[in-house]
């Protein structure tokens, strides 16, 4: 871990799937401004659309990590598109960042920037340690789209059990508007340098738009 300030956590977590590395960054979010962050939202859209194309997309080498890793877990990522490459669709379609809440929003910059799914949880519904390995049959949880099966898909799990995959969220651990401390985690192929650039790529996004305290940050694998 780098960055560590008192009271951080400092993610003790267990791969299982081969060939991942995940940034793990402790928030303290803090009043926001605005301008600031819609501002963000518009330069990182219009950086993602000089640098991919629909056609070119697959083809990236993070990308197509991911979708290397998807199907390494037991997942058909043309089915189940993960998170990162659903959103660079929508932009590249000609669609805006959606935007939900500040640091929402900033997890949305930074899985767009890095071109990796990227999630945000509530601290509060978080009981470490956790595991990363691919669901079980027969699992399943409430995902931001409704029920959503676990079977073969990269999943986060914690000791009160599924908390999110690289798809959808978990509502259990969804950030909400009295949110005090959040969890963000980069679920990022190993062997494409995305890893040495992610915590660089939060922090400067957080330079433009302050939406957190970022009081810790670290990388497992």
């Amino acid at each position: 871990m780098t960055g560590v300030t008192a009271g951080a956590i400092l993610p003790d977590c267990e791969h299982r799937l081969a060939g991942w590395a995940l940034l793990w960054a402790d928030l303290e979010p803090v009043p926001a401004d605005e301008p600031a962050i819609a501002a963000l939202c518009a330069s990182v859209t219009a950086s993602v659309r000089t640098r991919h194309t629909l056609e070119s997309l697959s083809s990236d080498p993070t990308v197509s990590g991911i979708r290397k890793l998807f199907r390494a877990a037991g997942t058909d990522p043309t089915r189940y598109r993960p998170s990162n490459e659903a959103l660079l669709r929508r932009l590249l379609k000609g669609e805006e960042m959606p935007r939900i809440s500040p640091i929402v929003d900033l997890n949305n910059c930074l899985s767009a920037e890095l071109a990796v799914p990227v999630c945000v949880m509530d601290v509060r519904h978080l009981e470490p340690p956790f595991v990363f390995r691919a669901g079980a049959p027969d699992e399943a949880y409430e995902s931001l789209r409704g029920p959503f099966a676990l079977e073969g898909k990269p999943l986060l799990v914690d000791a009160l059990g599924p908390a999110d995959t690289p798809i959808t969220g978990g509502v259990r651990v969804k950030v909400r508007d009295d949110s005090d401390r959040a969890l963000l985690v980069a679920y990022m192929p190993r062997g494409t340098g995305v890893e040495e650039r992610a915590a660089a790529t939060l922090e400067s996004l957080l330079a433009r738009a302050s939406v957190a305290t970022l009081r810790a940050w670290g990388i497992t694998t």
